[in-house]
């Protein structure tokens, strides 16, 4: 039986973005790179704070499940057309 601290907690629910916002563009560089969310995140990799750009807020570094890093611009990277495929969860 497993702790349920340990696990990641469940999503209530799963939306569509239906357009851009800063917090669209930081979920689709999770999903990008293999997670949920910030909250997934952090759970996998037992704390690991997340490198955002200063200006931005958006996130700068991931490091992916295989131990890879992912590197993202300073700018957006979620183009208009790529918004409706970023999932959007609510606990």
């Amino acid at each position: 039986m497993s702790c349920a601290a340990e696990d990641p907690p469940e999503p209530r629910s799963m939306s569509r973005a239906r357009q851009w916002t800063a917090e669209v563009e930081n979920l689709f560089r999770f999903q990008l790179a293999g997670y949920r969310d910030e909250v997934e995140y952090s759970q996998v990799k037992l704390g690991a704070s997340v490198d955002k750009w200063p200006q931005s807020g958006f996130v700068k570094k991931l490091q992916r499940r295989d131990d890879t890093f992912y590197y993202y611009d300073k700018k957006r990277e979620c183009q208009d057309r790529e918004v409706h495929k970023v999932k959007v969860f609510t606990y």
